[in-house]
């Protein structure tokens, strides 16, 4: 378990698969900013709230230049699935061994029903041109957060 990498840090890199296997690494986006956002878990209900409504703001986020990047420990056969069953037009990574999962501190303690475990922690990072995080969500709630994450980036792009 790591910090969670704060606003004005050179965010860390990573290379893990996205759903069709090929490696995705950071700087595989130079001059574009970066929505990296991690969720607990393919076709459930928050993040299949959330990754829809990624998808529905796509075109609004690739006009100011921002490519989103949705992580978390499901296969990228899982992927494939998720993706083809709601039609998503956004990238999901693999990462089953939680290289970027903790290298952002999302990999956290989580607590439902009385019990504690360690899990995947929904949070987004929005991830400058040059490489720094320009804003953080470590605790997102999914209702609205794709708009807030859009609104966020059009303040700091435009």
């Amino acid at each position: 378990m790591s910090d969670i990498p704060q606003t004005g840090q050179l965010a860390p890199n990573f290379s893990i698969p996205d759903q069709d296997n090929h490696t995705v690494s950071l700087g595989d986006f130079p001059g574009q900013w970066v929505i990296l956002y991690f969720y607990p878990k393919d076709d459930t209900p928050g993040c299949t709230t959330e990754a829809k409504d990624f998808t529905d703001l796509s075109a609004e986020f690739s006009q100011l230049g921002g490519k989103i990047l949705g992580v978390s420990p499901d296969s990228t056969k899982a992927h494939c699935k998720f993706i083809d069953k709601h039609n998503l037009a956004i990238t999901l990574l693999s990462d089953p061994e939680h290289q970027a999962i903790e290298a952002y501190g999302a990999w956290r303690l989580k607590k439902f029903m009385g019990k504690e475990y360690m899990g995947v922690a929904r949070s987004t990072f929005l991830i400058s041109p040059d490489g720094i995080i320009a804003y953080t969500w470590p605790n997102v709630k999914t209702k609205g957060h794709g708009q807030a994450v859009l609104t966020k980036l059009r303040e700091l792009a435009l």
